[in-house]
């Protein structure tokens, strides 16, 4: 099991010195141990003289400021759009859609829902992603108190907090912040179990974990790693006694339960998704470049900082106690290793494994204790959380000064001054119509619009415009989202030939037929 840092005898039975934990209260003793003693006296001690809770709601805080601030400056980009498109229907046909082959679980849809009932704009779509967002920030914390100490898990949500990747996908209406919220709640209750075995610590990670697989199915990566190294650290004891087994099978059994009929449509939609294989996103072993890239936000050097200290975390997890250097490794092998063969097979893009940001930033948090043993000085931690700071603040800063989705919105605007009544308005691919249709009515305008994902429709629809009126304009609508769709490239070729390119905003190109 993951335990505490303790002291540990060699093969001899000398004792080695367990690496120092910085304390950074001093003397100050919390009298807040469990729910039960949360008095306003006790409450406002921690608050005045705990610099951990001083911190963390600190951290928070900004985190909150961070992922709020502009939430609805950038438009909705084609995902969010589908987001909204399954949204707008009722629980049932929520359900029916998922059924019906969207990749992507009911529950983030069916909260989505319910938001809608409040209101319909960007910022109310982004809500719930960003709540998930700033609540993981204490729950990082605590994650890492469970794996070690308390400033490991301080360093952990500081991460966290200013993560460029983490606040970019906190203000995307998407399931993955919601996904990395029950990851991460589940993770806590998993360390516990690990280490008092106790039946509540393992129903909360089976219920937290169905949670998270209703969320987004990639969570089952994260699910099954766990389950697999649990099942691997308790062999020795399941061989003395099967008992020890069965609360991890309690587990295993309400997390199926509960996701069960999930598990089978997973498994119809896994194999009628894999027949063709993918036509986009990552393969191979770029995944982990890739991953490592976005998690430092597309910087190579931020990159290159954050995986040294991973890795000097990894070393100080073993010298502390192998079992902790083993959960980290093994988590982050599993996690790429089966994320590198499903990439063969399915569309595999970073933020899918935003969940191993979790295991990462317990690595990363880890190597304090290599500087804090060089140096005995709280300044160590205290100086590696501002540089953890510094070193992400300058995306952050640029995040908010320009867009960083597709400006449908913009784009929407544009296409109501340029295109008259009577145009043709071709999407190509035709699924971008769910942003552009968000922010543009083509009924109000009076132009027919049109979806086109290869070369013989785009052709019929020139024909068709040219049978009837002539005196119209075809306008082609066109992004990236073209080469996924149309892998053959026979869209662009006609583009080329028959149309001329009028001007592009953001990622989204504007075409006029000749």
């Amino acid at each position: 099991m993951i335990a505490m840092a303790k002291r540990r005898e060699d093969p001899k039975g000398k004792k080695t010195v367990r690496n120092p934990e910085c304390n950074l209260d001093g003397d100050f003793v919390s009298r807040v141990k469990s729910v039960k003693d949360l008095s306003a006296a006790n409450i406002q001690d921690a608050l005045l003289h705990s610099r951990y809770v001083q911190i963390l709601l600190s951290l928070t805080f900004i985190g909150s400021l961070l992922r709020f601030y502009h939430l609805g400056f950038n438009s909705l980009w084609l995902d969010e759009a589908s987001t909204y498109t399954f949204a707008v229907n009722s629980f049932q046909g929520i359900w029916q859609a998922t059924t019906s082959g969207e990749f992507n679980p009911p529950l983030f849809y069916w909260l989505e829902h319910i938001m809608l009932g409040v209101g319909n704009n960007e910022a109310i779509l982004r809500f719930i992603p960003a709540v998930a967002g700033v609540l993981t920030i204490p729950l990082i914390y605590f994650v890492g108190k469970e794996f070690l100490d308390r400033t490991t898990g301080l360093i952990a949500a500081a991460v966290f907090a200013f993560s460029p990747f983490l606040i970019y996908y906190s203000q995307e209406a998407r399931a993955y912040s919601l996904m990395f919220f029950f990851v991460a709640f589940g993770l806590l209750f998993y360390l516990k179990a690990l280490k008092d075995n106790r039946l509540v610590n393992w129903v909360l990670f089976g219920i937290l974990s169905a949670l998270a697989f209703w969320s987004h199915f990639y969570a089952i990566v994260i699910i099954g790693a766990l389950v697999l190294y649990a099942l691997a650290i308790q062999l020795g004891n399941i061989k003395e006694n099967l008992q020890n087994l069965k609360m991890l099978i309690i587990s295993v059994v309400i997390f199926s339960v509960a996701s069960l009929p999930l598990i089978l449509l997973g498994v119809q939609i896994f194999t009628s998704r894999t027949g063709g294989g993918p036509t986009f996103g990552v393969q191979g072993f770029d995944v982990i470049y890739q991953t490592f890239l976005q998690v430092a936000g597309f910087n190579e050097l931020v990159m290159f900082i954050l995986v040294i200290l991973f890795i000097l975390g990894i070393i100080q997890a073993f010298r502390i106690d192998s079992k902790q250097g083993i959960f980290l490794v093994t988590l982050t092998l599993l996690t790429f290793l089966i994320s590198l063969v499903l990439s063969y097979r399915i569309p595999m893009v970073p933020r899918y494994l935003i969940f191993f940001t979790a295991i990462f930033v317990l690595g990363v948090a880890l190597s304090y204790r290599l500087l804090y043993s060089l140096v005995n000085h709280k300044g160590v931690v205290y100086g590696l959380i501002i540089l953890l700071i510094v070193v992400n603040l300058p995306v952050p800063i640029s995040f908010y000064t320009g867009y960083t989705k597709d400006d449908w919105r913009g784009f929407s605007q544009t296409m109501e001054q340029t295109a008259k009544p009577g145009d043709f308005i071709v999407m190509v691919p035709g699924y971008i119509a769910q942003p552009f249709d968000y922010y543009y009515s083509n009924s109000t305008a009076g132009t027919f619009e049109f979806g086109a994902n290869d070369a013989n429709t785009l052709a019929a629809l020139e024909s068709q415009k040219r049978a009837g009126k002539t005196n119209v304009s075809t306008y082609y609508i066109v992004t990236g989202d073209i080469y996924s769709a149309n892998p053959a490239g026979d869209a662009l070729t006609w583009l080329n030939v028959h149309t001329t390119a009028l001007g592009r905003d953001t990622g989204i190109s504007l075409w006029i037929s000749n």
